[in-house]
């Protein structure tokens, strides 16, 4: 860890610098080509930082300790409508594709060669969704596509990958995160969470059986130490952007944290403050993760600083799919994304709206806030006009809209653009309806959930009823109608996959059949 003070220092000259009146816009603006880093968290609920997204603080909010983000959130635009997938590979491969789920049919995650991952349903057949997740070259039941970083690449960017991949399923190409563009690869492989984040276990490793789990590559020197696996990738993504300084390249660092993803092994930096607050051990773990990912961020703040790098680069911070909202995290069920309904898994807010922060040195204005729902697949475009890239072509069609708008113009906003997500899966049969076969669309304030196999619509308007605790349908058939429609139409643009029953063969309804 750096010294703690010394930090408190630095950040708090940042904040000061961003403050200042007088600091001229070429002080501010990046090159041509700046480097990226894009601060990804596994898990993390809205809610999960001492940064309030929504009006007011919650006890969430006060129940962590990220001061850096904090410090952060003074520098950088800050989303309160932003959203991924409710699960983490369809989320990433969005991100490395620009594709919606619905339409790349990676809609749940992925883990072994051409094997499903889904619990059986009584009722329900699931779809033949691409289980091998992405791949840059055709390959069976995977999405063929032009990732991401391998544009950045072929236009000069150093680009690393750090902490969690799942791309693709074990034994795939998009497993390996070197095929798909990335030059470095320090810990990412088909695995979706470690089986242990504590070095002296060997992050889990075990010499006599294979744990797909603790397949966390090029972290080997770090096995028997008495660290953390979330200090351990930090220490690696600032020796690679190290490498980029020598070359003197600019770099995308693809910073994927494992945490705060189970195990909620208890990281001994942080947790005994929380256990002496009360907590109990695995709740105590999961603030220490959070805090542990905080800690993560401010190492690579100080870095940009001492090197001087922070003027020209651009800060990205989100997470891949809501909280997870079941034991071992302490409370009842769904409780634990307040005022959010339900969490990981879920296509209510809890399971899709996500904490995300921007800082982008002479375009982004310090401590604003934007209430524009964007999308996880909407990095795509994006980053690629940031990193000053306008020619590239693609194999796959991009659905994601460039964001970019909103970063010189927090205020913009268009309410009519259409977002849609597509859970054709069974996640975990004991969670209840919650968590399974469904697909939503949001309008405007407008969100509309379809329940598949109860063949229930339900309509919500966010903007009173952020808890969506209403079901508005009853009262407003013509708008539940008019949202079934547009969603119909959008999963049938994106040819999406429906369940079938057991019993026909037959898909379950559009949601414009059930609306009529």
């Amino acid at each position: 860890m750096i010294n703690k003070d010394l930090r408190k220092i630095v950040l708090a000259a940042l904040v000061t610098l961003f403050a200042l009146p007088h600091i001229t816009t070429a002080q501010q603006t990046t090159t041509q080509h700046p480097n990226i880093i894009f601060f990804l968290v596994d898990d993390l609920g809205w809610e999960d930082t001492s940064v309030p997204f929504w009006d007011s603080l919650v006890a969430q909010n006060k129940k962590f300790q990220t001061p850096n983000l904090v410090a952060f959130s003074t520098m950088a635009e800050k989303f309160t409508h932003a959203y991924a997938n409710s699960i983490c590979t369809p989320s990433r491969v969005s991100l490395m594709t620009g594709m919606n789920a619905a339409h790349d049919r990676v809609t749940t995650w992925t883990e072994f060669k051409d094997k499903a991952v889904d619990p059986k349903d009584s009722l329900l057949e699931i779809p033949a969704w691409n289980v091998n997740g992405l791949s840059p070259v055709p390959y069976p039941k995977s999405i063929y596509a032009t990732p991401l970083p391998q544009i950045l690449k072929d236009n000069g960017y150093y680009t690393i990958q750090c902490g969690k991949a799942h791309f693709g399923a074990y034994q795939t190409p998009g497993a390996n995160p070197l095929n798909l563009g990335f030059v470095q690869n320090i810990g990412g492989s088909a695995a979706g969470n470690p089986a242990s984040y504590l070095a002296e276990s060997d992050f889990g490793y075990s010499p006599n059986r294979f744990i797909l789990q603790a397949d966390i590559p090029n972290m080997k020197k770090y096995w028997g130490a008495s660290t953390f696996l979330t200090e351990d990738l930090t220490k690696e993504a600032m020796l690679a952007m190290d490498t980029a300084r020598m070359l003197h390249k600019p770099f995308f660092l693809y910073m994927a944290s494992y945490a705060v993803h189970l195990p909620y092994n208890a990281d001994g930096r942080f947790v005994w403050k929380y256990l002496t607050r009360g907590e109990t051990n695995p709740e105590a773990a999961y603030c220490a993760l959070v805090e542990g990912v905080d800690e993560s961020f401010g190492e690579l703040m100080y870095y940009l600083t001492k090197h001087h790098l922070i003027q020209n680069t651009i800060i990205i911070f989100m997470s891949d799919n809501g909280g997870f909202s079941h034991p071992p995290r302490e409370g009842e069920p769904n409780s634990q994304n307040y005022p959010l309904r339900a969490g990981k898994g879920s296509l209510y807010e809890g399971g899709i709206r996500e904490p995300m922060m921007i800082r982008w040195p002479g375009v982004t204005r310090p401590g604003s806030v934007c209430s524009q729902y964007v999308e996880i697949q909407d990095f795509y475009p994006t980053l690629l006009a940031m990193a000053g890239i306008k020619h590239y072509e693609t194999v796959q069609p991009i659905d994601g809209e460039s964001i970019v708008p909103y970063l010189k113009n927090p205020t913009l906003k268009n309410d009519k653009r259409i977002l849609v997500w597509n859970f054709p899966d069974n996640w975990v049969n004991s969670f209840g309806e919650d968590y399974n076969f469904q697909c939503a669309i949001r309008q405007g304030n407008w969100k509309l959930i379809y329940l598949e196999k109860y063949g229930r619509l339900e309509l919500y308007n966010l903007k009173d009823d952020i808890k969506e605790q209403h079901d508005l349908s009853n009262k407003y058939p013509e708008k539940t109608r008019e949202m079934a429609e547009l969603l119909t139409k959008r999963l049938k643009k994106y040819d999406a996959q429906m369940p079938t029953y057991k019993a026909t063969g037959k898909a379950v309804p559009w949601p414009d059949e059930v609306a009529n």
